[in-house]
């Protein structure tokens, strides 16, 4: 059977086909164009978007949870609550804060949670850890992972994770992370590596690059500034990220900046290009006070140091505020949120609307409020 959407107007990767035609079959995306060009084929179900704007589901490759509850304590929860926001691939975050045992229970239950259909959206996992910079990030005081680089700690957790990790997460600055990222490569050739919570200089960065290197988690947070001479700023993560063009840069944007200064992803923007900017939730759960002066912010959490501990978003409201920002339009926003994370982990089968890809949609009007959302071809 095939489904035909008419009256939309597709937010393709550089550009808009308004009053537009999608036919979609068999989970995927049989065609597409002006409906005066493409006729519906006749018996074709229909679904009217009534002057929406559809655009590929958003992939979030970097969020911990709901807001609320963690991806392994609810995964249904947490993921039908990014599902129904037009997140329609996802990788759950795992974090440092977890010892070797933490992150087995923790994979054994995503693993089980993926064969359930209430968490379709899953796809892998994104390893925010272990070996981090013990300086940064939330909950800093419980990081198990301070000690030498050990095998014999790691290698169950790779083991475990197999080909379902799509980013591991590292700090290059610490003492015998070679060996670690040799054996992440060793069970998923494949995978990305990505510079986090960590104070590296650009060689130690690029020296892992040919591994593949190619992101930059949560661009400009926990992220360290070296200083070798008093007075003189030396690069470290940030200008590593801006330099190299292949590097990825996340971007947790909120509504205040707090995360990330709107001057800020407006000068990302303008170093890195769209095509190496990737939005991303980063939802955390946490329940500390909140800092004075801050009474009023809704969207990110804070831990009990009252530091910033991601956020409360979907990429719906990321895109949102991308927009406020910057003055991105939908169709940058979308690049952001769906096209760039895609080819960032190797979803090469989704995250644009193109014939033969995955027909995961979303439904927005001109102020990126979903409206519907189509992961495979069906209505969620």
């Amino acid at each position: 059977m095939i489904t035909a959407i008419k009256n939309a107007t597709l937010i393709m990767r550089d550009h808009y086909i308004p009053d537009a035609v999608l036919l979609l079959e068999d989970g995927k995306i049989l065609d597409y164009g002006e409906a005066r060009k493409l006729a519906i084929p006749a018996g074709a179900e229909i679904i009217d978007a009534e002057g929406a704007y559809v655009g590929p589901g958003f992939v979030d490759i970097h969020t911990h949870s709901d807001g609320t509850v963690f991806f392994q304590d609810e995964p249904e929860r947490a993921a039908q609550h990014h599902l129904k926001h037009g997140t329609t691939t996802l990788l759950p975050a795992l974090y440092f804060s977890m010892d070797t045992a933490g992150y087995l229970v923790a994979i054994d239950t995503l693993k089980a949670a993926m064969q359930k259909k209430e968490c379709a959206n899953i796809a892998g996992f994104y390893m925010e850890g272990p070996y981090l910079n013990p300086k940064f990030g939330c909950d800093k005081e419980n990081n198990p992972w301070k000690g030498p680089v050990d095998a014999k700690k790691h290698l169950p957790i790779i083991e475990a994770a197999g080909d379902l990790v799509k980013v591991w997460a590292l700090a290059p600055e610490r003492e015998g992370i070679l060996d670690f990222v040799l054996d992440a490569k060793k069970a998923n050739p494949g995978v990305a590596f990505s510079v986090a919570h960590s104070e590296a200089e650009p060689t130690d960065i690029e020296a892992l690059m040919p591994y593949g290197l190619r992101i930059g988690t949560h661009h400009l947070n926990a992220t360290g500034t070296l200083q070798k001479y008093p007075e003189c700023r030396t690069p470290c993560v940030d200008e590593t990220v801006y330099f190299n063009h292949d590097i990825y840069a996340e971007l947790i944007c909120d509504s205040r900046g707090i995360h990330v200064d709107p001057y800020l992803l407006r000068l990302t923007r303008k170093i890195k290009g769209d095509d190496r900017i990737i939005l991303i939730s980063d939802a955390y759960a946490c329940d500390g006070p909140v800092p004075p002066g801050y009474d009023d912010v809704d969207d990110i959490n804070f831990d009990h140091a009252g530091e910033i501990a991601g956020s409360k978003m979907t990429l719906d409201i990321s895109c949102r505020n991308m927009i406020k920002h910057t003055g991105a339009s939908l169709v940058d926003v979308f690049k952001f949120a769906s096209y760039n994370p895609s080819r960032a982990v190797g979803f090469l089968d989704r995250g644009e609307i193109a014939r033969g890809k995955r027909a995961d949609l979303v439904f927005v009007d001109h102020a990126m409020k979903v409206q519907r959302v189509l992961l495979k071809g069906q209505t969620v």
